[in-house]
């Protein structure tokens, strides 16, 4: 086995690659990893210990194939998989005139990219992998399995432990404190059409928030946000010439209602290191994916989304212990430039 699973890839990473990325209302365990996938927000989260260490932009499935919601474990990874197109793939190249191809060695023609991390039981046939496609990436096409850009992906499977938490969620709507108490939102689309936001719990949560704090929000911007969604960062009780966040964002239980910021999850953690699960090199690999034309490069992503993955330094010690990241500049999110 080469040390692409080992070796961390820093040197893709700026020091100055720092961002105020909006994070989910999802609380994360203060011991072990946890990987959070929020699908319209197009990215995932990677915590150690109760902090952010890494963020990266993603492809997810279409409409027609889902990611599957739920909550699971990071499996086995494999280093330069060889993919073994499922049956039901074969058919749909006949059907659409290709060559039936019952296996991609590793190379520039396999869709998983250089490596393959398991995202849950290997029925479920679900991953996180390198594309051969980098232009697909963020974006909602995929047969339900989870890509990264290729760096991105060996970043993160040099980083991530098999065993380790992961969850698949479903929020159109992030809200983050900074460390003026000032709130801010960032509204995403639809891409499942399940028009299940709860705006009732989303207002309840911003009132008592602001309410607590002495702040007054500015429905004209939480109304204009909500009806046309821009993956943008918006503050809802800064004066109207303040457009960069104060400090680290802190996420807040909107969807409970509560108005709270998110805290840890204190849970009895047992002596031990997962167990590394490495399977040999060039291991077959069966999951449902994409062979993408290589030679389409005018791919447009449903959100627009830095490519490379931004480095984020452990949140300050506060009295409550919350998901932080320092706040700088994201051409993913105009509002702070």
């Amino acid at each position: 086995m080469k040390p692409i699973l080992y070796a961390l890839t820093t040197s893709i990473i700026s020091a100055s690659a720092y961002a105020a990325i909006p994070m989910p209302d999802y609380a994360v365990p203060s011991k072990g990893q946890q990987v959070i996938l929020n699908i319209p927000q197009l990215r995932l989260f990677l915590f150690q210990d109760g902090k952010l260490i890494k963020t990266y932009p993603i492809t997810v499935g279409k409409a027609s194939t889902q990611t599957p919601l739920g909550e699971y474990k990071i499996g086995a990874k494999v280093a330069n998989p060889t993919w073994s197109v499922p049956r039901s793939i074969q058919k749909e190249m006949a059907a659409s005139g290709k060559a039936v191809q019952k296996s991609v060695p590793p190379g520039p023609k396999n869709p998983l990219g250089p490596v393959f991390v398991r995202l849950g039981e290997p029925r479920l046939g679900l991953g996180i992998h390198g594309t051969n496609v980098p232009s697909s990436v963020p974006g909602v096409r995929s047969h339900g399995c989870v890509r990264l850009q290729s760096p991105n992906a060996l970043d993160f499977a040099a980083t991530v432990q098999s065993g380790a938490d992961a969850a698949v969620i479903y929020q159109q709507v992030s809200v983050n404190i900074d460390e003026q108490n000032d709130i801010w939102i960032a509204v995403y689309r639809d891409p499942y059409n399940k028009r299940n936001l709860n705006k009732k719990l989303l207002n309840q949560s911003i009132s008592s928030w602001a309410n607590q704090h002495q702040q007054q929000v500015d429905q004209k911007r939480l109304a204009a946000a909500l009806i046309k969604p821009a993956n943008t960062l918006i503050c809802l009780t800064c004066s109207a010439g303040k457009t960069k966040v104060s400090g680290a964002l802190s996420s807040l239980q909107w969807t409970s209602g509560k108005g709270e910021l998110v805290e840890l999850k204190h849970i009895n953690t047992v002596n031990s290191q997962p167990k590394q699960e490495i399977a040999p090199e060039s291991s077959n690999v069966e999951v449902d994916e994409d062979m993408d034309d290589t030679s389409k490069q005018d791919i447009t992503p449903l959100n627009p989304a830095p490519t490379v993955p931004e480095k984020v330094h452990p949140a300050p010690e506060k009295n409550i212990p919350v998901n932080k990241i320092p706040a700088s500049s994201d051409p993913g999110f105009d509002a702070l430039l």
